[in-house]
């Protein structure tokens, strides 16, 4: 006998063997699924579906930052002189009292620049605002909108905020101003505009988000914390989107003196990690925020995915020899709890980002940890690649971990390591071992299956991150779209009409570096996947020349046939009505275009017809686009309601892919069938189930009736047609002077000829009966 079972009869058989089962077998098994179906939700890869970041060098974007790795850039410099005369602090000697043993940095520009009126914060209240969590808003506004979140639909979403902050420069800044002018006008928001919980409560009030809001300091660990515990709490179910990252500016002298003092930092402003002169760390400031998702959310919902968090894992070094040394002991149990979370081996790790400060005492202590662990089963056929991020930007702090995140992504986007920079002679006290490579230039990033990095963060007192990073999954679904369709329309908006002039001058360069091909791409992301300000642009345009053509028109002033631009008077969406009409206007081929040139609309109108098929004698798609088609056959009712509806569900179908959304639907006759369906009364399927049945059931209806559009008042054609109030009535109120007459034939014959020799012009509509008449 075949041991073949069909998957029906599998379950049958198993609800079988289980009503054999005992009450305590049965609620045993019973625990069993459920604890699989925990362990599942708890080992859940986490979808980073968004980014973006300032860091150091120009590095104002993910695609600037990976300029910046890929060509092997250090971007340190001078301290700026807009934050503090380095003249009046610099002094060689650590041991000066009062002074900073380094004139060197990591820095961003144009941290004292912000827009309050974008995120409708008054100007008085901004300046009481730490540069950081101005900062922090743009940055996060910039990952949600990277990933086409729309903060008009995230209001009041269940969406949680885990922010990485140790810095309190400007708190410092602003008690020495409040101490020397106590009448000031700043007091009053400095509360909210200094305190910590401010840096993920802020970003929380001003987006709508109602999700767990954490800030979090653990001094140079705090941003993979952060992370670490957004992607717990989304595993948890306690939000369905996280916000995650951390920020660091260095704003006074004061905290640069007492590294100096304390022998943390390098003279020369660089981390030469790895190296036997490393002699402490260059400092740096930035931000940096990742969206995160569930991933079978992100897959659901259609995101964009750009890696997978697939474990982390956080603990403390507890009784090291001080407070601010390293516990390797620690760091291997670390490692070890993401790998479990992650359910990954050792020897899978193909790269680890370090933490990797440049210290004497911490990088021998890391390195050689992370050997101990992911040396199991390693070869050097398989080799560990390492290195870190703080050799090109420094040593963010709060916000390192976020950036080593951040740089391992776009190495797993574009499967290149970069170059691991100030690596002269290495380490002796750091067991190199033969399958232990730094890269020292750019590097193809080749791995035998997937790609799995590591991602370490120290906190300097104690605090340890890890987290376990997988290249994004391959597409479930990656059809070969052929976008025919002959024109685009590229809908920008801003808050000002000279940051509109700014978006319309970044798209034109943005173009530049994508093909002919990805211009449906883009103009739908901009139309449905950007916040709607008040100053709009659209643009009509059938190529990428000449979209970019028109961008530079309006640059420059000019007109341009299919540029139009102007002020709306608030910032919501438009309300879109949509009528979905009735019969009567019905021909052969309609919207056989869209058919040959619109997948969506193709896709709709086919779904349409696969589910007609039972009710119909003849195909659908025959009746409508086959070369054998007429149209006495779609004028018979059973097969115009059906057509009808399958057209007018297409088109609404196509209208959302393009982010057109209706407020409000009203219908007409069969129409009224479409806009009940498409607000959920009922299912395509028993939509177009009733609209077959009503259309077989009026083409049994005797025949002898018509359909007539009068051009006049409904009081005259009240007038002309009293004699024949049995046989004919008003169908539709179509408009002020657009009124359809239904009934008997030879009476709505009598009352034509009398209105048409009264000067009314009037129509028959192409219908096989007298509908919405007697």
């Amino acid at each position: 006998m075949s041991n073949q079972f069909t998957q029906k009869e599998q379950i049958l058989t198993e609800k079988e063997q289980i009503k054999k089962l005992s009450p305590l077998q049965r609620a045993t098994l019973a625990l069993k699924k459920l604890d699989t179906k925990l362990n599942n939700t708890l080992h859940e890869p986490i979808a980073i579906i968004g980014m973006s970041c300032r860091f150091p060098g120009g590095a104002s974007d993910p695609e600037k930052f990976w300029q910046l790795l890929e060509g092997g850039i250090s971007a340190r410099s001078e301290i700026p002189r807009e934050r503090w005369d380095i003249e009046a602090y610099y002094n060689p000697d650590p041991d000066a009292p009062g002074k900073m043993s380094t004139r060197y940095g990591h820095f961003i520009d144009h941290v004292d620049h912000f827009d309050p009126d974008f995120f409708r914060i008054s100007p008085r209240e901004a300046v009481a605002i730490d540069p950081q969590y101005r900062l922090l808003l743009e940055v996060s506004w910039e990952a949600l909108e990277k990933a086409g979140q729309v903060l008009e639909r995230l209001d009041e979403a269940s969406v949680g905020v885990f922010v990485g902050n140790d810095g309190h420069d400007y708190e410092q800044l602003l008690q020495q101003h409040l101490q020397h002018n106590p009448e000031s006008p700043l007091a009053t928001y400095a509360g909210t505009g200094i305190v910590l919980s401010s840096a993920a409560g802020r970003l929380a009030y001003t987006f709508g988000f109602t999700g767990p809001t954490v800030s979090i300091d653990t001094a140079c660990s705090s941003s993979l914390v952060a992370i670490h515990q957004a992607s717990n709490s989304l595993r948890l179910g306690e939000c369905q989107m996280a916000l995650a990252g951390g920020v660091k500016l260095h704003l006074t002298p004061y905290s640069y003196i007492g590294v100096s003092i304390s022998r943390m930092i390098s003279a020369d402003g660089q981390c030469k990690t790895f190296d036997a002169s490393a002699d402490g760390y260059g400092r740096g400031e930035g931000c940096g925020m990742v969206l995160l998702k569930r991933l079978s959310d992100a897959q659901r919902d259609g995101d964009t995915i750009l890696a997978l968090i697939r474990g982390s894992a956080v603990n403390q070094d507890g009784p090291s020899s001080g407070l601010t040394v390293p516990n390797g002991q620690s760091q291997q149990r670390l490692i070890k709890q993401a790998l479990a979370q992650a359910q990954v081996k050792p020897s899978e790790i193909s790269y680890l980002e370090a933490h990797g400060t440049g210290t004497s005492l911490g990088d021998p202590i890391e390195v050689n940890a992370a050997i101990e662990v992911l040396g199991e089963d390693r070869t050097v056929e398989s080799p560990l690649w390492i290195a870190s991020v703080k050799t090109n930007i420094g040593h963010l702090e709060a916000a390192s971990g976020v950036s080593g995140l951040i740089k391992v992504v776009l190495s797993l986007q574009h499967r290149l390591l970069p170059a691991h920079l100030h690596l002269q002679q290495p380490n002796p006290k750091i067991d190199w071992q033969p399958w232990l490579q730094v890269p020292q230039q750019l590097t193809p990033w080749e791995a035998s299956g997937r790609r799995l990095a590591g991602v370490s963060s120290f906190g300097f007192t104690g605090t340890n991150a890890h987290v376990v990073l997988e290249e994004a999954p391959p597409l479930r679904e990656n059809p070969q779209v052929n976008w025919e369709r002959p024109l685009h329309v590229l809908g920008l908006s801003a808050n000002s009409e000279e940051a509109l002039y700014q978006l319309a001058q970044s798209y034109s360069q943005h173009l530049e570096n994508y093909s002919e091909q990805a211009l449906a791409n883009i103009c739908f992301t901009a139309n449905t996947g950007r916040f709607s300000y008040s100053h709009r642009l659209s643009l009509v345009a059938g190529t990428k020349e000449e979209l970019q053509e028109k961008l530079k028109a309006f640059d420059k002033g000019e007109e341009a046939t299919g540029l139009v631009n102007g002020v709306v008077g608030n910032n919501e969406f438009p309300k879109v009505a949509m009528l979905f009409t009735g019969q009567g206007s019905q021909y052969v081929g309609m919207g056989q275009q869209l058919y040959e040139t619109q997948p969506t609309f193709r896709k709709a109108i086919e779904k349409c017809a696969e589910i007609l098929q039972p009710y119909l004698d003849r195909y659908l798609l025959e009746v409508l686009y086959s070369a054998e088609a007429n149209e006495s056959v779609l004028e018979q009712t059973a097969y115009t309601q059906p057509a009808i509806f399958a057209l007018e569900y297409a088109l609404f179908k196509l209208w959302e892919s393009w982010g057109i959304k209706p407020s409000v639907v009203m219908g007409h006759s069969v129409g009224e069938y479409v806009a009940a369906c498409i607000t959920g009364v009922f299912s395509l399927e028993d939509g177009l189930k009733l609209i077959a049945m009503r259309g077989k059931l009026m083409q049994k209806l005797p025949s002898g009736g018509e359909m007539v559009s009068v051009m006049a008042s409904e009081s005259q054609v009240t007038e002309a047609i009293k004699e024949y109030t049995s046989q004919v009535t008003i169908a539709a109120v179509n408009g002020p002077e657009s009124i359809v007459i239904s009934g008997e034939s030879k009476a709505i014959g009598n009352i034509c000829n009398k209105l048409e020799s009264d000067g009314i012009k009037t129509k028959q509509l192409q219908v096989s009966h007298a509908f919405h008449s007697p």
